[in-house]
């Protein structure tokens, strides 16, 4: 079967679907205190929340993912997209805490939709144009992620907490119908004959490509002091000298414009030299951000200035990881995409957990040291990556 045409505008509507999919992940944070309100539960257990979303993620990608390797892609996003729906709405309706829970868990193990949409993206684009194209796609996830905590915050403030999963089940479904008349077929390269060879080839993969488990520890360590932030700085603006309520939080993800601006520029750095390049920066601009909000967290045009340096900081990162490990194994890149996003939300599932737990007994101090301690990890996994290739050496 020939390739279908990569054209401008399919890339567009790749990169429309997977922020409109993601947005599922990202809803539940600037609600994180309407929720404790609801259910008259602490801020520590309410950041659970978000945390189990995420596991959920890590969760779906090991289950789901490889099976692009396995099965016709575009038959795969659409069921999925379908049970998205379903599950939003189970969110939506949840009677006690302990069912926002598990359905918040269910909705992220069934949000890999953008997991597969990217290597599709990747297959069909060039090795000259492959940066460049994850690059658009990568923005519009970005985008979603930023768009999903401003329409929440807006949504939630005016109707509650419940009418933003609803929401999301109707974006579903409208998304199911445009994907099913605009996406190409797009059969699987893997030559696997079962889903268990397929999950089974993961781990001869993770001992082939070291270079792939060093990405996905910087990768995961980089998005677990984002969340670390993200999560705890729907708390720090509900106190002194803030006070702001859900629909004003939820502003705040618009601030990160700047960091989905950046995606397509370190896509095509990516194609240009070593993407460990783009990394290094990554790493530097997050542990800035995070020093710099140390001691001036309550000053607003401060926050402001720290937002945009720690979005551009991890996001660029993430594209460039995701361009490294894409050019080790062509014929394995859902399986490869896998593994890294996998340890990419282990990571941030950690950070949500533990950031929120410092955040109630720390506060500010805690969520900075444990940043920071993430940081380190990023830092020294990625250094030692780089004594094992030195950058003069062109990546397999």
């Amino acid at each position: 079967m020939s390739q279908p045409r990569l054209s401008s505008g399919l890339v567009l509507i790749m990169a429309f679907a997977t922020g409109a999919s993601v947005a599922n992940l990202w809803y539940n944070q600037p609600l994180l205190t309407l929720m404790s309100r609801t259910f008259h539960v602490s801020s520590s257990t309410a950041g659970s929340i978000s945390m189990l979303t995420q596991i959920g993620y890590a969760v779906g990608l090991i289950a789901f993912v490889p099976l692009s390797d396995l099965v016709e892609r575009k038959k795969l996003i659409l069921i999925l997209l379908g049970i998205i729906a379903l599950v939003s709405l189970t969110v939506a309706a949840s009677p006690a805490f302990w069912w926002l829970a598990a359905s918040s868990f269910l909705l992220g193990v069934v949000t890999v939709v953008p997991q597969i949409i990217i290597p599709v993206a990747a297959d069909l684009a060039d090795s000259r144009s492959r940066g460049r194209v994850v690059g658009i796609v990568m923005s519009g996830l970005l985008i979603g992620i930023l768009g999903a905590r401003t329409a929440s915050g807006l949504i939630g403030g005016a109707l509650g907490w419940r009418a933003v999963f609803v929401f999301g089940a109707m974006v579903m479904a409208l998304l199911t119908i445009l994907i099913q008349f605009t996406f190409p077929i797009a059969p699987p390269h893997g030559r696997h004959d079962t889903y268990f060879g397929v999950i089974r080839s993961i781990v001869p993969i993770m001992r082939q490509e070291p270079e792939l488990n060093r990405a996905s520890i910087t990768g995961g360590a980089l998005f677990g002091a984002f969340n670390i932030f993200w999560t705890t700085l729907t708390f720090r603006l509900g106190t002194a000298p803030y006070h702001y309520n859900a629909s004003v939080i939820g502003l705040f993800g618009l601030l990160g414009v700047a960091g989905a601006s950046v995606a397509p520029l370190a896509g095509r750095l990516a194609d240009r030299r070593d993407p460990r390049v783009t990394v290094t920066y990554s790493i530097v601009f997050t542990i800035a951000a995070f020093i710099w909000l140390a001691p001036l967290n309550g000053s607003l045009w401060a926050l402001i200035t720290g937002i945009v340096l720690l979005d551009l900081g991890v996001q660029s990162g993430q594209i460039s990881n995701q361009s490294r490990i894409y050019a080790l194994r062509p014929d394995a890149r859902a399986r490869l995409n896998t593994v890294y996003m996998g340890s990419y939300f282990i990571g941030g599932s950690l950070g949500a957990g533990i950031g929120s737990w410092a955040w109630g007994h720390w506060a500010w101090t805690g969520v900075t040291i444990t940043g920071l301690a993430f940081l380190t990890v990023a830092a020294a996994v990625h250094l030692h990556s780089l004594r094992k290739n030195p950058l003069t050496r062109k990546l397999a």
